[in-house]
């Protein structure tokens, strides 16, 4: 057997001198292959370099876990968080032993509102929402941020002024006292926030006190009650017919009903029940309104869950859901806290809005199958209506404040809803849901005395052996109003003798503090 002379090799089949011509052209392929693959890497790299260090630069330099944001909050007191009248709600205390340290007001209802700045547990709620202006990094130019980056500039920490007001958001806090629930105060003509209770609340001291935060957290965390639960703005909750104000928007809105429509077999089915494809809706508590087929103001009067039913599949599964969002529903409101998102249905159903069949859509029209909503988008509701129709964007932050002044956020209008002549017809049946003989029954309480009111009660129904859930949604005077207000205290009972007391003292309370004090926006 010969032996391959040395010098050669057999490729393929084919011999050839190694590094000779006849690979020269395969090899210069390669050559020109590799530099191709390489010359893409560098476009994707440098591609995503300048992504990140041009168009995300503001982002992440603000993003709460930035070095950057880290460095300011350890070489720099953090500004004041105050309300609209100057109280201070936080300020940072510097130590003995160099560190710095959160002090916050005692009043439990401002844990979940304001949250906490701990070394521990970082922050959360206003104190992470606002956290660069806080640490003075919001509105920096770049060069700005690189001198900061480089120690050669001081932060200037800026203070956070709210719209809420202290002492109602306290007095709301002790109405709220040993009840679980929520309620959001607000300026429907300016989306200010008045209060934004959460209850249980939570003592923020103790988490921002490294002695006894790991503790404090722990149990907060542990506890049934969910106290570190915002329910203002996440919590999501079946509103029962407090959602009858929705379904009128949607009725009267894309023209599916008028004031004057009736149903003529609506006054039998509050003996029988309204059937829907083998479905009963069961009303019949206010059988006092005997053969009278209700028009639109009297069936919200009585809150007619039969009548509403037929509103639901008048308007439809679609432009119920459409409706609906025009108000917020379906995605995230904008707003400085983060918000759940409320549902009139959760979706995927073969029927247009994705609503199962038309069952779900007779329930949901009156406030119960699928519906889920947050107190703040209850507010909202209640404050387009009570605005003419147009929905102002909700506020919590109204200014910031530094060295050269205050800086104030002013009002911006959110969404035209409806035309004023359909949110005043919406009022007047609210108004008489409130103080006529007819309504009176069903949320008579929820009037402020000696002042017009409109509002709207709910008992959600959850099935099995617990208390409904209790909702009243209204606002005061009716023309011109000045607050609106979202009521939910859970597994409460009836909204006509729970929630709508509750919400005529915190109406009738702001307008006494408006009173004696004046107006509370900067």
């Amino acid at each position: 057997m010969r032996r391959p002379r040395l010098g050669r090799r057999t490729t393929g089949g084919r011999t050839g001198r190694v590094g000779g011509a006849t690979d020269a052209p395969r090899i210069g392929r390669s050559v020109l292959h590799v530099a191709g693959v390489l010359g893409l890497v560098y476009v994707l790299l440098a591609g995503s370099l300048t992504y990140w260090q041009v168009v995300q630069a503001d982002a992440l330099t603000l993003a709460p876990g930035d070095p950057l944001i880290q460095a300011a909050q350890e070489t720099t007191l953090p500004g004041e968080i105050l309300d609209a009248n100057g109280t201070v709600l936080a300020k940072s205390v510097r130590l003995a032993n160099g560190s710095q340290q959160r002090e916050y007001l005692d009043d439990p209802s401002l844990g979940p509102l304001l949250g906490y700045r701990s070394a521990l547990y970082g922050t959360a709620g206003v104190e992470a929402a606002e956290d660069s202006v806080l640490v003075g990094l919001a509105g920096e130019s770049e060069s700005d941020l690189l001198l900061r980056k480089l120690r050669f500039q001081p932060y200037q920490p800026e203070n956070v002024v709210l719209g809420i007001d202290e002492r109602l958001q306290a007095e709301t806090e002790r109405l709220m006292a040993g009840r679980r629930g929520a309620v959001v105060a607000m300026d429907p003509s300016t989306g200010q926030i008045l209060a934004l209770v959460s209850s249980p609340g939570f003592d923020p001291n103790a988490i921002s006190n490294p002695a006894t935060a790991t503790a404090a957290f722990a149990k907060l965390s542990q506890d049934p009650a969910s106290p570190l639960l915002d329910r203002a703005t996440q919590g999501l909750f079946v509103p029962g017919s407090a959602f009858k104000l929705v379904t009128s928007i949607a009725g009267l809105g894309s023209g599916a009903i008028t004031p004057q429509t009736t149903y003529p077999d609506q006054p039998a089915e509050e003996k029988t029940g309204f059937l829907v494809d083998g479905y009963r809706v069961i009303d019949g508590h206010h059988l006092f309104t005997g053969n009278l087929a209700l028009n639109y103001t009297q069936a919200l009067e009585v809150s007619c869950n039969i009548y509403f039913a037929h509103v639901g599949l008048a308007v439809g599964g679609a432009a119920l859901v459409q409706w609906a969002d025009r108000l917020g529903f379906g995605a995230p409101i904008p707003f400085d806290l983060p918000t759940a998102v409320s549902q009139v249905t959760s979706g995927g159903g073969p029927l247009p809005g994705g609503f199962k069949d038309r069952v779900e859509l007779a329930n949901a029209a009156y406030g119960q199958a699928e519906v889920l909503v947050t107190p703040l988008q209850m507010a909202l509701v209640a404050s387009a209506i009570a605005n003419g129709g147009v929905l102002m964007q909700p506020r919590l932050v109204i200014a910031t404040a530094n060295a050269s002044g205050t800086h104030p956020i002013g009002p911006s209008v959110w969404r035209n809803v409806i035309d004023p002549a359909t949110a005043s017809v919406i009022a007047n049946a609210m108004e008489q849901a409130v103080s006529s003989p007819w309504g009176a029954p069903f949320a008579g309480l929820g009037k402020v005395p000696g002042v017009p009111t409109a509002g709207k009660t709910g008992t959600a129904q959850l099935g099995g052996t617990g208390e409904p859930h209790s909702w009243f949604v209204g606002f005061a005077p009716v023309k011109g109003a000045k607050v609106a207000v979202a009521v939910l205290l859970e597994r409460a009972g009836s909204g006509a003798t729970e929630a709508a007391p509750l919400a005529s003292k915190v109406m009738a309370d702001y307008l006494a503090l408006q009173t004696s004090s004046g107006s509370s926006a900067p």
